[in-house]
């Protein structure tokens, strides 16, 4: 049995597509091993497949990045593997090192465009020192994955490599949870709205929902998950007295959180146009959404654009002032979209699924059985 490690410097059980890549690399004989690392809030894990979890120092930062990857190259270069799958560039000057030393053929998954992402864009001295190890390493993969059209293309431009795509889709329901606004302690005569995700930071309109919540009635506003702007949020909500229609959830397992995602009647992805990584962006939020049935109000970025507008299963924002949000969000919620756009969600959900997705990522990874 051909052992892989596959590493990621996020917390591993929040991480849903490395998990569901582990999860296909094990449907095909292999045998997995998933490194990351060890929070404070992390979850316990209960896998199919072996994980590590690294305690650090350092938790941000250069020193956190060092830190990571030191520790990961010890671990790579003690720990037998045929083959190593590094995912996002923080994770590819350990395992391309230990591939060098090793002789240990290197897959690459590139979750986003990592460094058109707004904490390197102002911060151009860090942005380059990235740029660099991208510049030297890139030219030199042979299999290399990312999340969406857009970025393989920005990708394929700059290194004339072949990049496949494989986007961030979940896999089909087979018990669909039955959870209700009632079980879920909430007002079953409220309406619910749903802003989730693991990464609400800045530029992701999170602070223009809130505010939006002061123009829409009998509603409440889920944020659920984890970002840099979660406390300015709540600052935000108290300061405008939405305590009360503004509630704030931690992260959670995944069934959990569709659970939640599935009572909602509008799900948000508001990222906005500030910076190339934004402006591709497909989150995975988006096909969170449509799995559970819940109707979208997005951003117009061109990838999730083009999910919207081929599937009608959402409404597209025209600009990101709270007025015209929540205009756009009592429009859907008188307009009933949740029943009226049921087939479409059930349509998209049947097409958007990981069992179509992973058959390219089966291709590429048989070449490694």
């Amino acid at each position: 049995m051909k052992k892989v490690i596959v590493s990621v410097t996020n917390d591993l059980s929040t991480d849903q597509r490395v998990d569901k890549v582990c999860n296909t690399l094990v449907s095909m004989g292999f045998k997995v091993c998933l490194t990351g690392r060890l929070l404070p809030d992390s979850f316990k894990l209960k896998r199919v497949y072996q994980t590590h979890r690294m305690t650090l120092i350092f938790r941000k930062g250069p020193l956190f990045y060092a830190e990571y990857n030191i520790r990961l190259l010890g671990y790579l270069l003690f720990h037998k593997a045929n083959l190593l799958v590094s995912n996002d560039l923080d994770t590819l000057p350990a395992n391309f090192t230990a591939h060098i030393l090793k002789h240990i053929p290197i897959v690459y998954d590139s979750h986003e465009y990592y460094t058109g992402t707004p904490e390197l864009v102002n911060r151009p001295r860090v942005q380059a020192i990235w740029k660099a190890f991208e510049r030297y390493i890139f030219p030199r993969l042979k299999d290399i994955f990312t999340v969406n059209e857009s970025i393989a293309n920005l990708y394929r431009d700059e290194y004339h490599k072949e990049v496949h795509v494989i986007r961030n889709v979940p896999r089909q329901w087979k018990d669909k949870p039955e959870a209700t606004p009632g079980k879920l302690g909430f007002d079953p005569d409220k309406h619910l709205i749903i802003l989730q995700g693991a990464g609400i930071n800045i530029q992701r309109g999170a602070e223009e929902a809130v505010e939006a919540m002061k123009y829409v009635n009998n509603a409440i506003l889920m944020i659920i998950g984890g970002g840099d702007v979660i406390e300015s949020l709540k600052e935000q909500a108290s300061i405008n007295g939405l305590s009360n229609k503004v509630l704030f959830f931690p992260k959670m397992p995944f069934p959990k959180l569709m659970e939640y995602t599935s009572v909602a009647e509008i799900g948000l992805t508001l990222d906005k146009d500030t910076n190339i990584n934004y402006r591709f962006s497909l989150p995975n939020k988006l096909f969170d959404y449509i799995h559970a049935g819940t109707p979208v109000l997005a951003s117009p970025l061109p990838e999730i654009k083009r999910i919207i507008e081929q599937y009608g299963v959402g409404m597209l924002i025209e600009s990101h002032d709270p007025k015209h949000i929540a205009n756009c969000i009592n429009q859907m919620i008188n307009g009933n979209y949740k029943q009226l756009m049921k087939q479409n969600l059930e349509r998209a959900a049947s097409e958007l699924n990981w069992e179509n997705e992973e058959l390219t990522l089966k291709k590429v990874y048989s070449k490694y059985a």
